[in-house]
């Protein structure tokens, strides 16, 4: 009887944490299956653009562009007053995605104060994302590439990573 409890103890350790594999946007047939957390409440939006990139990638001439700006005080104030003129009204004041303007959106605005620290929210990406804003998702969020010049982008993301 203990043998046959060992056993099932055994197993359950083993199998438990396997049998979450497929619900927890672990890979099915070569691709990141994110169904399950597309649901996130403020993130949904960035999980929206996240599952994009995984399965289309993102526009090669944003792959590997690299910040040039240093994150002295002038840029980060310059950043902050470029985001809240032209990002806090969706994203919120500090980026939670709790904007005003935001709340009728639908997905809602990311919580760029949280997804701008993540591993995936490269350089190449964030600059990605406020050129091209929700077009290549079909999302409200404008294109700003025709908006701000390289350098401005460049001062807003250099202020979301201070956030």
């Amino acid at each position: 009887m203990r043998k046959l409890f060992t056993s099932i103890a055994v197993s359950a350790v083993v199998l438990l944490p396997v049998s979450g594999y497929g619900q927890m946007g672990m890979m099915r047939d070569g691709h990141m299956d994110l169904r399950p957390m597309q649901d996130c409440g403020q993130m949904n939006m960035s999980m929206k653009r996240h599952r994009f990139a995984m399965m289309n990638g993102i526009d090669e001439r944003y792959t590997n562009k690299n910040n040039p700006l240093s994150p002295d005080s002038q840029i980060i104030a310059s950043g902050k007053k470029l985001y809240e003129q032209n990002c806090a009204s969706c994203h919120g004041a500090t980026g939670l995605g709790n904007g005003e303007a935001g709340k009728i959106l639908n997905p809602r605005p990311s919580n760029i104060a949280v997804f701008s620290k993540m591993p995936m929210a490269t350089d190449g990406y964030l600059y990605w994302t406020i050129a091209k804003g929700g077009v290549p998702l079909g999302t409200a969020m404008p294109p700003f590439d025709g908006v701000f010049q390289e350098t401005e982008i460049w001062k807003i993301i250099t202020y979301l990573r201070k956030l």
